[in-house]
């Protein structure tokens, strides 16, 4: 959790950048990763040369030469206003690279950190303004990781709240319940086809570090941590910097991020991952010459929220499991491409569950009502029963202010999602189809069409109120006279006010 003074630091510079002249939100936030990025490097060489004179050897394999000690951030952030905009911005025979074009290419070039930066652009400072933020960023104490990475996710937050990249990002809390449902375990290979800020591999990664901390400890799995556990596919190079950075601060040294279109011929990761975790952007078309003949091979559709669901289950091994967060239109819309998408999900792979979220979810963004999957690639079909829950709380307001508020399904859900596994013993299988959560057969769903909408199956009690009659109503006594007697008095009352206006 952020504490109050480092959040009044970062506040200091979100209102340095705005006052003088960042008015865009998003290029703040780049800005700041930029220079974040540059005092990390400065301080993982420190470490490597602290342990080198520790043990009397030469650094290994340092970040910085002995020729590029200008562009280190403990040394350029002495300098004044003007000397250090030209660090930034100017090469001389001393300097032959610039502090910006370092991180750029940083580890060399076309390496995967580098091609995270590869579009990064510097610009818009006056020497006042990138001395003033220097400053400011340099008083931050980031040499925890979680602190580091509660920075940078109020940050995005911050991007969040001023409404810009809305599409991209889902809400946290939303995140958490869908990946504490899911449990992702030191063995996964967990995948995001649409990274975005990389919201959903950094919560991954939080539920392991608490649900599996002796795992930290074994060399084999901290290989696997660094390399190949966490995957994201980002088509916009400006949210791949952001999301690299996010990842980066929370202690995924090597994340691995690959700018490519997830949907076309360029995405060539089929059966790889256990996991996968995605809020795929919805309510868009593409045209099919720029997806993949084997994702239409499903459903010949545009919509962009079938396509990701037949991408998912391309890129899921067999026995993977996958959460996918898609409009509730998805769940009942009659054409065929839909239909084949929710057929393929209950008859084919094993549909596990539907929960329909209320329409303010994604407020002030979108009011679209939406809904989440979750599902496990089989190619033999599934349990035969699909759980649903209707959430009718998130633990906020549902309108455009999003306030805290205390009713809140999300613990309720997780909890009766657990259960499940107790099979025959667990609640959830008692439970009838007026209650917020219950079962229903496939072969039900079958026979309406592969609708998955919960108000196909949830049962309404509608209580029966008695009235009383006319006559009863009339004549009944409101206090000591009739409703009769009440009127007769306003009729005589009105009379005689007409003859005194007279």
């Amino acid at each position: 959790m952020i504490t109050g003074e480092l959040k009044s630091k970062i506040d200091t510079i979100w209102d340095t950048y705005y006052s003088n002249g960042f008015s865009e939100p998003f290029s703040v936030i780049q800005q700041v990763t930029y220079l974040i990025f540059l005092k990390r490097l400065d301080e993982e060489q420190s470490l490597k040369e602290k342990k080198a004179n520790r043990l009397g050897q030469p650094i290994e394999n340092p970040i910085y030469s002995e020729a590029q000690q200008e562009i280190r951030w403990s040394t350029f952030k002495n300098f004044d206003p003007e000397k250090l905009i030209e660090v930034f911005t100017k090469t001389t025979e001393e300097r032959p690279i610039t502090a910006f074009d370092f991180m750029k290419n940083v580890g060399g070039e076309n390496t995967e950190i580098s091609s995270y930066f590869d579009k990064a652009m510097f610009g818009g400072y006056s020497p006042y303004l990138l001395d003033k933020v220097v400053q400011l960023i340099d008083g931050l104490n980031m040499h925890d990781r979680d602190t580091k990475g509660d920075l940078y996710e109020y940050m995005l937050g911050k991007l969040t709240s001023a409404g810009r990249m809305g599409a991209f990002r889902t809400p946290r809390h939303i995140i958490r319940m869908i990946v504490d449902m899911v449990q992702p375990a030191p063995e996964d290979t967990i995948c995001d086809p649409a990274a975005g800020t990389s919201g959903f591999l950094v919560m991954a990664e939080e539920a392991l570090r608490e649900n599996h901390e002796e795992s930290f400890r074994k060399d084999e799995f901290m290989d696997h941590f660094n390399s190949d556990m966490f995957t994201g596919l980002e088509f916009d190079p400006n949210m791949m910097q952001i999301g690299a950075m996010n990842l980066i601060l929370h202690g995924i040294e090597n994340p691995r991020l690959k700018r490519i279109n997830a949907l076309g011929d360029d995405n060539t990761y089929i059966e790889e991952f256990s996991l996968i975790l995605a809020n795929p952007p919805f309510a868009a078309k593409l045209d099919y010459d720029q997806v993949s003949a084997n994702v239409l091979s499903l459903a010949k559709t545009k919509d962009t929220e079938l396509l990701f669901i037949s991408l998912m289950l391309r890129m899921l091994k067999v026995g993977g499991r996958a959460a996918v967060i898609i409009p509730q239109g998805v769940l009942f819309t009659s054409n065929k491409a839909y239909q084949a998408v929710r057929k393929e999900l209950v008859k084919n792979q094993d549909l596990q569950g539907v929960i329909s979220m209320p329409s303010g979810t994604f407020k002030p963004y979108t009011g679209v009502s939406t809904a989440v999957l979750l599902f496990t690639k089989t190619n033999s079909g599934g349990s035969g029963k699909v759980w649903f829950y209707e959430m009718k709380a998130d633990g906020y307001t549902l309108d455009d202010r999003r306030n805290p508020i205390s009713q809140n399904d999300i613990p309720d859900i997780v909890s009766r999602w657990s259960s499940l596994s107790k099979g025959k013993k667990s609640p959830e299988a008692e439970r009838g189809r007026t209650a917020k959560s219950f079962l229903v057969p496939t072969s039900e769903i079958e026979a309406n069409d592969w609708d998955l909408s919960i108000n196909r199956y949830k049962e309404i009690v509608y209580e029966a109120v008695e009235y009383d009659t006319p006559d009863e109503i009339i004549n009944g006594k409101v206090g000591e006279k009739s409703i009769k007697e009440l009127m007769g008095e306003n009729q005589r009352d009105l009379e005689a006010l007409e003859a005194l206006l007279k």
